[in-house]
């Protein structure tokens, strides 16, 4: 592998802090809402839905 495309250090503990802030967040809105998030797919669907009403097979159908 290139050195250029190598991570530092420095990148994996910033990476490795976002991942947990994130989970954090997620677990603290799922708390507040009182169900979990929608994961993988569903999330998909439920994200592109909520922007325009439109499923998105249905906005490539265009």
């Amino acid at each position: 592998m290139d050195n250029a495309q190598k991570s530092s250090k420095a990148g994996k503990s910033a990476s490795e802090g976002l991942l947990k802030a994130a989970s954090n967040d997620e677990a603290k809105t799922e708390s507040k809402m009182g169900h979990d998030l929608a994961k993988g797919a569903d999330r998909f669907e439920e994200r592109s839905k909520s922007s325009d009403g439109k499923t998105a097979e249905a906005k490539q159908k265009r």
